[in-house]
């Protein structure tokens, strides 16, 4: 498995590209289980690089998605994903909340919803 995210006919970029070269966000750290929407309309993401463009499109409001989900989709691994979304966090492109508090974990249909989800990566 490669760390880079994969397109069909599309030049493959480097990790070490998309993050500078950082092995840690700034400013925002996130874990694999925050929840990431995007902060930003779909007509104003112009400008921004592909990979930021894809991250957005795939994280409406109001539901968005979570870190490791993101990662599973862009095929990319963790850390770099984290890093990636700290950088758009802290851009104000994207806005993210913490997990599940512990007392929503004991929701049954939600944690069936999440499996489905995961399932269908």
């Amino acid at each position: 498995m490669t760390d880079e995210p994969q397109g069909a006919g599309r030049r493959r970029t480097r990790l070490y590209a998309l993050t500078d070269g950082r092995t840690a966000a700034p400013h925002t750290a996130l874990t694999m289980d925050t929840t990431v929407t995007a902060a930003v309309a779909a007509d104003a993401q112009g400008g921004l690089p592909t990979e930021w463009q894809a991250v957005l499109a795939m994280c409406p409001p109001p539901n968005g998605l979570a870190v490791a989900e993101i990662a599973a989709r862009m095929r990319m691994r963790l850390t770099p994903t984290t890093l990636l979304l700290g950088e758009l966090a802290d851009r104000g492109l994207i806005h993210h909340r913490p997990p599940l508090e512990e007392s929503e974990t004991t929701n049954t249909r939600l944690l069936m919803r999440i499996r489905d989800n995961l399932a269908r990566i």
